[in-house]
């Protein structure tokens, strides 16, 4: 088994960035996830709210990133290492995590973008933010604004078999690519469905380690299109028939960092993936 491609995410909801390689920290990927665009009560907002979140491209650099999307012109930002200190959520029900606004400079783009008041946080000390849940011994703890753990592993073979269901119903709406479900590391070389046999086990992936947590839920930003914004109803219907456990709709693996020493801690395409324990 093998990676096959790298993603991260520098603004949770807007698209991605493809990676050759990529650092792995305590709370996931190098840039993944450490922006946010939240609400006036300080909510983030998603996909499920404003579809056109797939047209923002967001580049990460050492100390800030660019801003770019349709009709609007691009916008370099800094980090803001001396921003204005707020609480925000990712979520209503998640704990309230400490960041830093990026000003008002950036709230104005995303006004002109969204059609409503909106602001952009930077998450500066990960370390601060937590996984709401327990952690095995010798993960870390820390999380971006991930929306529950800090990688995502999706399956080329799993992606396949559900593709495989898609035709043989007649669905018009596949194949689907892999980016429907915004994961951070694609593996190839496993059976279809093998990460669910990854739970609770531990996984070197390059020079890290990581700890299965659980298969990932899916939510109705599966259905949104991320080139077009234009949304469906598959995969859900399909997961729904043929891998629902629960009130889950399973695809990929949520994935801990492991505290394991002497690593290099960098993963990159082509790396061997190999099931520990």
């Amino acid at each position: 088994m093998r990676v096959a491609s790298i993603h991260t995410y520098p603004v949770k909801g807007c698209r991605r960035t493809d990676r050759d390689t990529a650092r792995v920290e305590p709370w996931g990927l190098d840039g993944d996830r450490r922006w946010l665009i939240v609400d006036e009560q300080g909510i983030g907002l998603t996909q499920r709210q404003h579809r056109e979140l797939v047209t923002v491209r967001a580049v990460s650099r050492p100390g800030g990133l660019t801003l770019d999307a349709p009709g609007l012109a691009p916008l370099d930002l800094a980090e803001p290492t001396g921003g204005e200190e707020i609480r925000v959520r990712v979520f209503r029900g998640r704990p309230p995590a400490p960041v830093r606004a990026a000003g008002p400079e950036a709230d104005d783009w995303l006004r002109r973008l969204l059609g409503r008041a909106a602001r952009l946080v930077w998450l500066g000390e990960p370390t601060g933010n937590r996984v709401p849940w327990p952690v095995p011994a010798g993960s870390g703890a820390e999380l971006s604004f991930a929306d529950g753990s800090p990688l995502l592993l999706a399956s080329t073979a799993s992606l396949d078999a559900l593709n495989g269901w898609l035709q043989e119903s007649g669905s018009i709406e596949g194949p689907l690519p892999m980016d429907r479900f915004r994961p951070n590391l694609v593996v190839s070389g496993a059976g279809p469905w093998a990460e669910g046999g990854w739970v609770g086990r531990r996984i070197r992936i390059g020079g890290a380690v990581f700890h299965g947590v659980g298969e990932c839920g899916r939510c109705l930003v599966a259905t949104i299109d991320q080139e077009t914004g234009e949304r469906g109803r598959e995969p859900l219907w399909m997961l729904a028939a043929r891998r629902k456990v629960g009130q889950k709709l399973l695809f990929g693996l949520q994935m801990t960092v492991r505290a394991e020493p002497g690593e290099a801690r960098t993963v990159s395409v082509g790396d061997t993936v190999r099931v520990l324990d």
